[in-house]
């Protein structure tokens, strides 16, 4: 059995997938368990929106209309989203609260996000969270249909692992760095 330190140790990010990808079935459990997060006040400030299909092609046109308003070359946008047959956008959810800062909410939602990409590459999928200014983009927004108090905070690409992938340990950290004793 691998260790969780092993298993986390060995994630990495897949910018290429194949088109297979877990079925709505397959996440509902890798979901629940991803909610487990550290939530002050046990808010759930958060929600993924599956995208498959259609689904992909509007955020593509999204992507585009947006690149127009802002002047920018948007024909390649378009294609963008199809490079995973599974896109699970990630949404952090805003609630007033005299106890929970916004700041609070949206670590809870980044939390969610990377325990659930965690997951997907422990059941042998390949997982890239893609982020970048279309996450803040109206267009992007009104696609996605949030509220006001939702933003989105990316997507987690979601496929097979092309055989020949580079597998194993990444270069680790010096955790020496990182980690200081407060006397």
């Amino acid at each position: 059995m691998v260790s969780l330190v092993d298993a986390v140790s060995s994630r990495r990010s897949y910018s290429r997938v194949t088109e297979a990808a877990p079925s709505h079935e397959e996440l509902l459990p890798l979901i629940a368990a991803a909610g487990r997060v550290a939530d002050h006040s046990s808010m759930h400030p958060w929600r993924i929106i599956e995208l498959r299909g259609d689904a992909r092609k509007r955020l593509g046109a999204a992507f585009v209309k947006d690149a127009r308003a802002n002047g920018s070359d948007a024909e390649k946008l378009a294609s963008k989203p199809l490079r995973s047959s599974l896109l699970l956008a990630v949404v952090a959810v805003r609630t007033k609260s005299e106890k929970v800062p916004g700041w609070e909410q949206d670590a809870v939602a980044s939390g969610v996000a990377h325990i659930l990409s965690l997951l997907l590459h422990d059941a042998g999928w390949g997982v890239i969270w893609r982020t970048g200014h279309h996450t803040r983009s109206k267009a992007v927004h009104a696609m996605h249909g949030l509220k006001k108090n939702e933003r989105l905070l990316g997507w987690l690409y979601v496929g097979g692992i092309p055989d020949g992938s580079k597998e194993g340990f990444r270069k680790s950290i010096d955790p020496e760095r990182y980690l200081t004793t407060l006397s």
